[in-house]
């Protein structure tokens, strides 16, 4: 080999060993999410919801934080407070305004890691038709398990406040002592558990060989 095939072969493996791993891609898994929010009433006590249906995917190749992506969208119609009179109002314009405003979504735009088991997230949080910038106190990513059907798994919590201002969402009532019916500011939890795309096809095919390769052995 010539010194000019060599150059080119060292070159070639540097480019290599210095391409970022792609990560794998993942699903948010609704059935076992969750997105949580409290206000204050009153500037009394507190009170709390839920959204029922959280979507959405990511990337993550399972080792750095850094190589973490997220899509996530709320359906802003499933907003839950466990009081169906209070409910419909938060649906109706003077909140969420869901006929016209069906989903709030988050994506991602940077990771910064900030100690074990934790990270800042930053991305566009848009909802009620406007997008700001958010960041996320994230504990996790959790260790990759497996459940009975090979399909992977991962989770992490996630906290924030908004101001619902920002977001055009002004409306409010004035108590007699002047203060707020309901407080501007909006604590918001989230627990997400992801499950790896195609893991469940992946194991299916390391286990089933196909009809191809049976015949390669038969013979």
């Amino acid at each position: 080999m010539n010194l000019t095939s060599r150059l080119a072969l060292v070159a070639g493996t540097l480019a290599l060993s210095a391409s970022p791993a792609l990560a794998d891609s993942w699903k948010i898994d609704g059935a076992h999410s969750s997105a949580n929010f409290a206000v204050k009433h009153m500037m009394v006590s507190n009170v709390r919801g839920r959204f029922q249906k959280v979507s959405g995917k990511a990337e993550y190749d399972g080792k750095s934080v850094k190589s973490i992506k997220v899509d996530a969208v709320i359906d802003t119609a499933t907003v839950d407070t466990d009081n169906e009179k209070r409910d419909e109002h938060l649906k109706g314009k003077d909140f969420f305004n869901v006929e016209k405003f069906p989903e709030m979504r988050f994506v991602s735009k940077k990771v910064v890691p900030a100690g074990k088991g934790k990270f800042k997230m930053t991305g566009d949080l848009t909802l009620h038709g406007v997008t700001k910038e958010v960041t996320l106190d994230v504990d996790g990513p959790s260790q990759i398990v497996k459940d009975p059907k090979g399909n992977s798994h991962v989770g992490a919590s996630a906290s924030t406040t908004i101001n619902r201002k920002d977001y055009g969402i002004t409306y409010n009532g004035v108590l007699d002592n002047g203060g707020a019916m309901v407080s501007d500011d909006v604590k918001i939890t989230l627990d997400i558990e992801m499950v790896k795309d195609g893991a469940a096809s992946e194991k299916k095919s390391e286990a089933k060989p196909s009809s191809e390769s049976k015949k390669k052995k038969a013979s």
